[in-house]
């Protein structure tokens, strides 16, 4: 590079630096500005021989990153700071420590949760990525405003990719929209969001992106044209109110309408509502909600609105702190139109997310609505065992669900995803009022668990000590932080029954002459075509495999001649994984509809469903039950075309399926019998009791059990038990 060239991009430098002051959403005291300006230079300093892949000098993407920071997010001095800085420990020669001793902890700390991030692993499979976000928001509990940072890097890098290999471009466009276009919706940052969203399908779809965007471009006067005839309609009225206000239209994104042609199925040509249309309103925050719904009664004193589409975040704000009123209105040329009613206070809300929160929040209560944001965050965290895949798509479940919001009893407002149950509400409130739920009474009525919550819903849980969670609470309940804690409570409960198996299993075969070691285990993993050792274990805890078939294996083990030849012959392999602390299920039987019923069925060819797909039965007029994946090609057509034919199918382990029996009693009718024989069924423990029926007649009594059983082997235990009952004469099985 020639002197002036340096001159000139010097000057650039100096010229950003100015702009990046200028544009900064808070007010800068000068103490602020002098840490802005000693992060600059060391800034400057550190990066003085690197270039980006485009040529130009590698600090005007530190600047650019600050920038975006400090308008487009609105954050403070510190993050500011922080964003000049966040490159600096992991590309050049200063350190962590350099950093705390030049700046402070604070900075030291975001520097650092943003050279782990920069750390993480990028060999891209996608469990590895998923891993990877897991560690990204666990670095959450250090400082949110890292994740910030780390989404304006990103945005910025996604601005300028077309440098970058195209390898790269897809590999980081795919990342993008599948880790941080959900991470910025939640934190309320919808423009960039937006803007990440449209980038990415820039890079992942290119022909579809510019498609829309041309078709966008000639269609812009139209739109022009609508909002300025929309406008003038309600103007005079809005006018006469003395309202002072703006209204604005707002297309919507390319990658929104994509995604609506794409549900839709329809070409861009038949999407009616592209854009939105903005009123937005001056006003101080003691009539913001009297003119809002002044507002509302002019627009639709001039258009009829649609009653169902009607969305008020101003009485209860979405989680993200967005307020605003949204009404879907039959505008000109009769064509839905979505209006958004909100004060510039609401707007700016909506643009920054949580730094406008704080602007409006002074004093104490600044870091008010940033500590609850992150307390949310934690506990969808604080689960750590599930798997990591499975750790994302729940939390993207949880981003982007419609919310609904319900009550305590106390009059409490709770805000829940839609679709959420009583059961969701229980561990909403606490992990231990969750865990010993035992029903739940919606607006003063008992409903069964899994009943769907509707908005304005009063709800009360009832707990016992005694209740613990169930296999079917999985069923019941939708978010991500309930089905964490449920299916950790059960991992719990079937270790303690595998531990109970384990004794079990050395005393059955202390009694057969062999001791329980590693061969044995090994071995017997394999006879009966389990997994894990501890998958074994459990089912001979819980009676699945019983002392018949333990007698069959110890048979064919201690017949060591026999055994000789057939591993001569054959070599059985051993899996690798087999002492895993899990206990697997195995998919290996199909049941249908609510009651889970065994019917015959053919799985269909069009898409092959095997053991643990989400599948569903669809009732053919030839073949009886054909079982096809839910995401199977002809599966909309069915559910569309047939929907009264679908039913719900799902396999299960057959191991832990569940039986109904009806238990006859008969014998001497005595004080506290009925109390005795609850007594037993309750303490077995894999009894579940259903129904019971006394009658007693001249001193003798009949009665009827009904009870659940997960095999043969507990309901022969439990029948030997009730024997020993004084007075009982025979137990029988109808």
């Amino acid at each position: 590079m020639t002197e002036a060239d340096i001159e000139k991009e010097n000057k650039e430098i100096a010229k950003q630096y100015k702009e990046l002051l200028r544009i900064s959403y808070q007010s800068l005291s000068n103490d602020d500005k002098k840490l802005i300006r000693n992060a600059f230079d060391i800034a400057v300093d550190a990066h003085k021989d690197q270039r980006r892949k485009s040529g130009e000098a590698y600090i005007f993407h530190p600047i650019a990153v600050a920038k975006i920071v400090a308008s487009e997010i609105g954050l403070d001095a510190v993050s500011i700071a922080s964003a000049l800085l966040h490159d600096v420990v992991e590309d050049t020669s200063y350190t962590l420590d350099d950093m705390e001793r030049m700046f402070g902890e604070t900075v030291a700390r975001i520097v650092d949760g943003l050279t782990k991030i920069a750390h993480l692993k990028k060999d891209m499979n996608i469990s590895q990525q998923a891993e990877n976000f897991r560690k990204m928001l666990l670095t959450l509990n250090d400082d949110v405003r890292v994740i910030i940072i780390k989404i304006a890097d990103r945005y910025h890098n996604m601005l300028t990719l077309d440098a970058m290999p195209e390898h790269k471009q897809v590999k980081m466009a795919s990342e993008t929209l599948y880790i941080y276009a959900p991470l910025a919706h939640r934190i309320g940052l919808y423009n960039i969001k937006t803007e990440l969203e449209d980038l990415s399908l820039k890079y992942t779809e290119p022909d579809v992106y510019h498609d829309i965007y041309e078709k966008i471009a000639d269609t812009k006067e139209a739109n022009e044209k609508y909002i300025e005839d929309f406008s003038n309609v309600i103007r005079d009225s809005l006018d006469k109110e003395g309202l002072n206000y703006i209204i604005k239209g707002r297309m919507k994104s390319i990658f929104s309408i994509r995604k609506k042609m794409k549900v839709q199925n329809v070409p861009f040509e038949e999407i009616y509502d592209k854009f939105a249309i903005r009123v937005i309103y001056k006003s101080d925050q003691r009539n913001e909600k009297f003119l809002a719904w002044k507002i509302y009664s002019v627009v639709t004193d001039h258009f009829t609105p649609n009653p169902v589409r009607l969305r008020d975040w101003i009485s209860s704000p979405k989680s993200t702190g967005y307020e605003a009123l949204h009404i879907t209105v039959m505008g000109p040329k009769k064509r839905w139109v979505e209006v958004q009613i909100r004060s510039e206070r609401m707007h700016e809300i909506a643009e920054k997310g949580y730094a406008a929160h704080f602007k409006y929040k002074h004093g104490e209560q600044k870091e008010k609505g940033i500590e609850g944001w992150l307390n949310r965050l934690q506990e969808a965290l604080e689960n750590s065992n599930t798997n990591a895949v499975d750790f994302v798509e729940e939390f993207k479940l949880n981003l982007y669900s419609k919310e609904i919001f319900v009550f305590t009893p106390n009059g409490e407002l709770k805000s829940l995803p839609k679709g959420a149950t009583p059961l969701d509400f229980a561990f909403n409130i606490h992990t231990e009022v969750g865990m010993h739920t035992r029903g739940a009474k919606v607006n003063g009525k008992l409903v069964p668990l899994n009943t769907p919550l509707n908005s304005g819903d009063q709800v009360e849980i009832i707990t016992s000590d005694s209740s613990k969670p169930n296999q079917s609470w999985l069923d019941y309940a939708t978010t991500a932080r309930a089905r964490a804690k449920i299916k950790s409570s059960l991992r719990e409960e079937k270790k303690d029954v595998a531990l109970e198996g384990k004794e079990i299993l050395r005393r059955k075969l202390k009694s057969q002459k062999i001791t329980l070691n590693e061969d044995v285990i090994n071995k017997m993993v394999v006879y009966f075509k389990l997994k894990t050792s501890l998958d074994l274990f459990f089912r001979v805890g819980n009676g699945t495999i019983d002392n018949q078939q333990i007698k069959d294996f110890t048979s064919t083990y201690s017949n060591a001649f026999i055994s000789f030849f057939k591993n001569k012959i054959k070599r059985t392999p051993v899996p690798d994984d087999i002492h895993k602390e899990e206990i697997t299920s195995k998919y290996d039987i199909l049941v249908f509809g609510k009651e889970e019923e065994k019917l015959e069925y053919k799985l269909s060819q069009c898409c092959n469903p095997i053991p643990g797909d989400d599948v569903f039965g669809f009732i053919s007029v030839n073949e009886g039950i054909k079982v096809h994946k839910k995401n199977c090609p002809n599966a909309i057509a069915l559910q569309s075309n047939y929907a009264y034919r679908i039913i719900s199918a799902k396999w299960i382990d057959s191991s832990q399926e569940e039986f109904t029996v009806d238990i006859k009693l008969t014998g001497i009718d005595n004080l506290g019998l009925v109390n005795e024989i609850t007594q037993i069924i309750s303490d077995n423990m894999h009894v579940n009791m259903r129904n019971l029926n006394f009658s007693t007649d001249g001193g003798t009594f009949t009665g009827k059990i009904t009870v659940v059983v997960k095999n043969n082997t507990i309901l022969k235990k439990l029948t030997d038990n009730l024997k020993r009952v004084g007075g009982i004469d025979k137990v029988t099985r109808i």
